[in-house]
């Protein structure tokens, strides 16, 4: 008997998600009974509004329970060229959408469909955890732009232009950002792309927070601030976060027709169309009124200045405050090299699993997000669990020593 095949090369080296991983420990220790403050998850506590339920609901009870068209159905493709339009004054057609499961299957057919074996990818650091892998999957190789906490992590122009090389195929972007909160200028999106015009590479731009903003600005990205550049941006975006519906699994992009339509055949392929019911439930979100989004961005809004006002009292701490999503990027490496009885804490790995252990908070370590100085939390979550996780943590900083 011949010994069993192998695993392909291509998942050898391939993590499961970091932040998945975590929120999945937090929940199986709280399901034991453990009292875990979970600030890892980027998910709203909020419920779906109702509206947009009551669609879903209706489209049971009418049997619209079938497959339907790969790219989307025409009421949702509409909501999101409506959206677009709305936001961001760009005009697509129907062929120039694609809905998908969820805003990271978008990014991983794009991926699919531009990238050869040795194409290169500049991504921003911090990242959002999946970006690499994505990038590997497809044979890509990331390329990291790094970025300054006390820049507020802004792009480095010159230092963007000397990473690109003839090998450039795109550069992804996600503003507001997970995990920063950072919200790029409207100038450095619009340089971007005059250079992707300039140069002959992708603007990929993951737009999934861009109504959760603070600094009262409606959405941008290059293509807005820089229409001549709409051919060269493919936009990622989808309905999880604005919306409250993480698990609906609904994301949608928009971009040039030919790399639209090589998705398409891609996604034909792998998993055909999105959720049919959850497809109609996105549309009336996308269509209906949007008064839920404002008070959901307005509680985000108190929620981030509790919890940037909280930690900059820390000693050792500094945080940039976030312009939008709901997550803070503290450094925390003023504590590495310190000690919690005989446990060093070295790194972000260190830190998070001491706090996990010791504080029963969970975070998300930076070097998930390639920034080993910082954790991650999340403050899509209540004020009381907010004020509760926060005490923890000064708490477990204090006990280092």
């Amino acid at each position: 008997m011949g010994n069993r095949p192998t695993l392909a090369d291509r998942v050898k080296n391939l993590k499961p998600s970091p932040t998945l991983a975590v929120d999945a420990k937090a929940k199986a220790l709280k399901a034991q009974g453990v009292d875990i403050v979970n600030l890892s998850a980027g998910e709203p506590d909020f419920d779906t509004p109702d509206h947009i339920k009551e669609a879903a609901i209706r489209a049971i009870k009418e049997g619209f329970t079938k497959y339907v068209a790969v790219g989307g159905i025409p009421e949702l493709k509409e909501g999101v060229i409506n959206k677009l339009k709305r936001d961001y004054d760009l005009e697509y057609a129907p062929e120039q959408i694609l809905v998908s499961t969820g805003g990271k299957q978008c990014l991983y057919n794009i991926a699919q469909a531009i990238l050869n074996p040795g194409d290169e990818v500049i991504v921003p650091v911090p990242y959002w955890v999946s970006y690499p892998a994505i990038i590997e999957l497809a044979g890509g190789v990331p390329v990291y732009l790094d970025s300054r906490a006390e820049d507020n992590f802004a792009i480095d122009m010159e230092r963007l232009r000397s990473l690109v090389s003839d090998r450039t195929k795109a550069i992804i972007l996600n503003s507001p950002s997970n995990p920063t909160g950072a919200v790029y200028s409207s100038e450095d999106l619009r340089a971007i792309g005059e250079l992707a015009m300039e140069k002959g590479f992708y603007v990929i731009t993951d737009d999934i927070y861009d109504e959760i903003r603070f600094d009262g600005k409606g959405p941008e990205n290059p293509a807005s601030l820089c229409p001549e550049a709409k051919d060269f941006v493919i936009i990622a975006n989808g309905v999880s976060k604005t919306y409250a519906m993480t698990g609906w699994r609904i994301g949608y992009m928009a971009g040039p027709a030919d790399v639209v339509k090589a998705c398409t055949k891609i996604q034909s392929q792998s998993t055909s169309n999105a959720n049919s019911i959850a497809q109609k439930a996105a549309a009336a979100a996308l269509s209906g009124p949007q008064d839920c989004v404002r008070q959901m961005v307005a509680a985000f809004r108190e929620r981030g200045q509790y919890v940037i006002g909280r930690l900059r009292a820390m000693d050792g701490i500094t945080c940039v405050e976030p312009q939008g999503a709901f997550y803070v990027f503290p450094d925390v490496s003023a504590y590495y090299g310190k000690k919690a009885g005989d446990k060093a804490i070295a790194g972000s790995l260190d830190m998070a699993d001491y706090l996990l252990e010791n504080a029963k908070i969970a975070c998300v370590p930076g070097i998930a997000f390639g920034a080993d100085d910082f954790i991650r939390f999340s403050y899509a979550t209540d004020m009381k669990t907010l004020e509760e996780g926060l005490n923890r943590f000064e708490k477990a900083l204090a006990a280092l020593s």
